[in-house]
């Protein structure tokens, strides 16, 4: 049942370019550890989704060598209205990727590694056998090391998601981004149930679980509720939820700047349900600290 909590007004046309609120000021990138991942992603032509999805807390998580890489280049299929990465059509297959990637978390001395991508449809398997080889390469440069993996849907393809899960990943991620009403404006090449699915068929196949989604885009508390529901329902383990950031003013617009009592609000709510880990708060991302909800800090 939900309870009533202060909202902020949804923005007019006069605001909606409006400073954004102190909650969501953020350091500027720089410092050792900053320059160390930069170098080493400059060094072995890799990409992270810190960088093309301007990620808000890129300073804070590369200073303590924690970045979230993104495999398959830097070329998405779908246009989602939300994102920063670069949409097109994507020109072959790098299948030296796995190899430099691994070098570079072994280079970083990683205890925790994260990797994503951009959607590769126009491959048969969407990218999986990637993914694969990219868990296996980090497995034998550094044995030690925990890797969670945040996967595209597949356009619902289970071979394409036993692939990866067959290789083992510690955490297996996939953001659902919104609630299902606003599917059709935010993921239109996407579907609301289908990312459900995927997330229930990896917990059946014995998977850790995490998903993630964003708030200012014009849901309601009930219906942000709604969607902690149906994660759980599917067994999900953790849950991410943060506030959507307009990159450019071709994306979609914010509609408001959600309060950080709301997020505790959703975080307490989530844990009543059930949920291993929830971390919820405006700056939050699918990969913020992700070592510690996995159980591990980076040293």
């Amino acid at each position: 049942m939900s309870i009533a909590l202060p909202i902020i007004q949804s923005q007019t046309p006069a605001t909606k370019h409006a400073r954004r609120p102190e909650w969501l000021k953020v350091k500027i990138p720089g410092g050792p550890g900053y320059a160390q991942i930069k170098g080493l992603v400059d060094q072995h032509r890799l990409h992270t989704v810190c960088e093309e999805a301007r990620c808000p807390n890129i300073a804070e998580c590369w200073s303590r060598r924690s970045a979230t890489f993104m495999i398959l280049g830097d070329v998405c299929t779908r246009s989602c209205g939300f994102c920063a990465v670069k949409t097109g059509r994507p020109i072959g297959l790098d299948l030296d990727e796995p190899r430099r990637l691994a070098e570079a978390v072994a280079k970083l001395d990683l205890r925790h590694a994260v990797i994503t991508s951009v959607n590769r449809d126009e491959l048969p398997d969407g990218g999986a056998a990637i993914f694969a080889a990219s868990i296996r390469a980090i497995r034998e440069r550094l044995p030690g090391c925990t890797i969670e993996v945040l996967i595209p849907d597949f356009k619902g393809d289970e071979a394409a998601l036993l692939t990866v899960l067959e290789a083992q990943p510690e955490i297996l991620n996939h953001n659902v981004e919104t609630i299902a009403r606003l599917y059709r404006r935010v993921r239109p090449q996407a579907q609301y149930d289908q990312s459900l699915q995927l997330l229930q068929r990896a917990k059946r196949y014995g998977a850790t679980t995490k998903s993630g989604f964003m708030l200012g885009l014009g849901e309601t508390m009930g219906e942000a509720e709604g969607l902690l529901r149906d994660l759980h329902n599917v067994k999900l383990d953790i849950a991410t939820i943060g506030q959507y950031l307009q990159p450019t003013s071709s994306h979609l617009p914010v509609e408001r700047f959600v309060p950080p009592i709301e997020f505790q609000h959703l975080k307490n709510f989530g844990m009543r349900l059930g949920f291993r880990h929830v971390e919820s708060g405006p700056l939050v991302r699918s990969s913020y600290h992700a070592d510690e909800q996995a159980g591990f800090h980076v040293q």
